[in-house]
């Protein structure tokens, strides 16, 4: 039996993912989860809402940190800047969280249920950001135009890491965020 809460919380996203990807998320029972993490179903309602939320979990640390990383830069830095920065201060979250984050990432391409969570905590982040812009007076056009481009483009480099790992996830943020500003360069 795990020692402690954060303990059992890992085992059991383990556990989950494992089975998940053995047996598909759909025929995966929280009975089965808990089982295979060696702790009762009881503990895993104590540590998760339902079954999905173990593949999002981190969601809200993750929206938090973006927010302080926003308030954080220096003023005066422009909309697009000022989120790539922030994104890199999250970059230890997701390094952290890799071993999990990766199969998930699949798991969650797999899974329509899935998909549509990941669309909606994705929607969060992006209405987040847009608010943490707006506290530093960016406009309310602009902000979540900059919000969701960015939430995108960080998309785009998380991918990319998980594609190939041996290029660091910092490097692969300042790569996604430069083919934008060549984009947009186009635009004109």
């Amino acid at each position: 039996m795990p020692r402690s809460g954060e303990d059992a919380r890992r085992r059991l996203q383990e556990a989950a993912v494992e089975l998940f990807l053995a047996n598909g998320f759909d025929q995966t029972p929280v009975e089965a989860i808990a089982a295979h993490a060696g702790v009762t179903e009881r503990t895993f309602y104590r540590h998760f809402a339902d079954k999905r939320e173990m593949l999002f979990d981190g969601e809200s640390e993750l929206r938090d940190r973006l927010v302080q990383a926003v308030a954080a830069v220096p003023h005066g830095m422009k909309p697009l800047p000022t989120l790539r920065a922030a994104f890199h201060e999250t970059v230890p979250l997701f390094e952290r969280n890799r071993p999990l984050t990766e199969p998930g990432a699949r798991l969650i391409a797999q899974t329509p249920a899935l998909q549509e969570r990941s669309l909606a905590k994705r929607a969060l982040l992006v209405e987040a950001l847009t608010d943490a812009l707006k506290a530093r007076g960016i406009d309310a056009r602009t902000a979540p135009l900059c919000a969701q481009v960015a939430m995108d483009t960080f998309a785009v480099a998380t991918h990319r890491w998980m594609q190939e790992p041996s290029v660091p996830l910092h490097d692969q943020l300042d790569q996604a965020f430069r083919e934008l500003r060549l984009a947009c360069a186009a635009l004109k």
